[in-house]
């Protein structure tokens, strides 16, 4: 089973996160790493 949690976040938090996120995902494409799960996350935060 999966653990699953729910936020209700407002859009400037939204926001934050996508931008923190992206910047990660910059970060390990710079370092030839996989950035599948960060790909998932951003994902589901523009649903």
């Amino acid at each position: 089973m999966r653990n699953t949690m729910k936020l209700k976040l407002t859009y400037v938090e939204v926001r934050v996160l996508v931008y923190a996120l992206n910047e990660l995902r910059n970060t390990l494409i710079v370092e030839n790493r996989y950035t599948v799960a960060v790909d998932e996350i951003l994902v589901k935060l523009m649903d």
